[in-house]
């Protein structure tokens, strides 16, 4: 094992209490909500990307990140020593999950031969120390986007040999994330869209992802990998217009392609923003149609217009997402995935467990919120009594198929008048909010 936090130990939970800038004060994982430990409702996941291959840089400044562990360079034995480091972090923190793209794990050699060689010699190290330390991987995914081959797409590239090689590069991928023992694999189009319709003919690109996305399923299926499948929703970046846009647009895509059987949505708070959208809207349109299968936990900056991925720390924000996720059950095989990175002026080591700390408290309070919320029903029984009207009566022939548009006017014809419409009680509701958040 690594010794790369040496001045830290594991992080203990010590109660609200504590002064402890190192120790949880409302994440216990074994305390039971609902009849299950925080730990099974939650699955907290590391993202390899952002905590392990992050150097703090930006469009206007070099990296500030201080990683004493990394050399810097695209060998194979700076990759394994990352390895070791990630998963010391992760066991002193008592993260169950992490989740990588290929690259993050792995350099990419001058051919194709060479870069799976290359990961094959990582992948190794990575489930040595799974086995050593129990930490699992929650999912996997391919680096279509950095890559120059890219620079048009990779699924919907007109190019067909950048087509061959992204699903090459997802082949590999994918018995990668089997031979991990992944529980899910996430499709992140990075660079899956437009940015002149002059020069794109979408149809043929919309065919052309479907058909990857087919043969991903069908390859999956063939080596035995059983986990779900994830689409995540994202919009604007890079291209100007993704395909991916957001949770309807995805699921559109899903329906019209026939992939509803094994594809569901990894939701993101940050590009649920981007979509002018808040995270429970994106939440519940997934839940409400059976395809909320996991989350990226973090959050943007509301004065700034791109994906800045910051640490979830707002309580409101985390008891929206538990309330749906508690709605439905849970989200296993999904879980709870801190796609968020340092600020680049908190660039000292010790920072990545401060922010880790920080999003795993937040999110076991709105957990508790929302189940102190759910045990009094008073935002369902709300609900509940504002739509009584489909109920009984008209309302419940109508849920039920059994009026036509000729019914109802005679219906109103002879009631002359609708009932009297009663308020939403907004303010109220969010008022009884700010109680329970206390």
């Amino acid at each position: 094992m690594s010794d790369s936090f040496p001045e830290i130990s594991k992080i203990a939970y010590e109660g609200p209490r504590t002064k402890n800038p190192l120790a949880f004060r409302h994440y216990q994982a074994d305390e039971p909500v609902e009849g299950r430990s925080m730990r099974d409702w939650l699955r907290f996941s590391v993202a390899y990307w952002h905590t392990f291959r992050g150097t703090g840089s930006d469009p206007f400044g070099a990296p500030t990140l201080q990683r004493p562990w990394d050399d810097g360079s695209d060998s194979v034995d700076n990759a394994r020593r990352r390895v070791d480091v990630a998963f010391e972090f992760m066991e002193k923190l008592g993260a169950p999950y992490y989740c990588f793209h290929d690259r993050d794990v792995a350099p990419e050699g001058s051919t194709l031969a060479e870069t799976n060689k290359r990961l094959d010699a990582v992948v190794e190290h990575l489930k040595a120390a799974q086995e050593r330390s129990g930490v699992k991987l929650l999912w996997g995914t391919a680096n279509l986007f950095s890559h120059p081959r890219y620079m048009h797409g990779a699924a919907t590239s007109p190019n067909a040999d950048v087509f061959a090689y992204a699903a090459a590069q997802v082949k590999k991928a994918i018995e990668v994330t089997h031979e991990l023992r992944g529980e899910n694999y996430v499709f992140w189009g990075g660079r899956e869209g437009y940015m002149n319709l002059y020069n794109t003919d979408m149809k043929r690109e919309l065919d052309h992802l479907a058909r990857f996305m087919h043969m991903c399923v069908e390859h999956a299926r063939a080596i035995g990998f059983r986990g779900q499948f994830l689409f995540e929703p994202k919009p604007k970046e890079p291209t100007k217009h993704q395909y991916d846009f957001d949770a309807a647009a995805c699921l559109n895509f899903i329906r019209q392609y026939e992939l509803t059987d094994h594809v569901k949505l990894n939701i993101e708070t940050n590009h649920a923003t981007l979509a002018g959208h808040t995270m429970m809207h994106e939440l519940v349109y997934a839940s409400i149609q059976g395809a909320l299968g996991s989350i990226d936990a973090n959050t943007g900056d509301l004065l700034l217009g791109w994906d800045t991925d910051q640490f979830p720390t707002d309580i409101y924000l985390t008891t929206q997402c538990m309330l749906v996720i508690m709605q439905q059950g849970g989200l296993a095989p999904g879980g709870v995935n801190f796609d968020a990175k340092v600020r680049r002026e908190s660039f000292e080591p010790v920072d990545l467990f401060h922010a880790h700390i920080g999003g795993m408290d937040a999110f076991a309070r709105g957990l508790k919120i929302a189940a102190r919320l759910r045990a009094d029903g008073v935002l369902s029984e709300f609900v509940k009594r504002r739509y009584r009207s489909f109920d009984e009566g008209m309302g419940k022939k109508i849920e039920a198929g059994q009026t036509s548009l000729g019914d109802l006017e005679a219906y109103m014809l002879d009631k002359g008048r609708p009932d009297s419409v009663e308020s939403g009680r907004q303010e109220m509701l969010e008022n009884l909010i700010n109680d329970y958040l206390c």
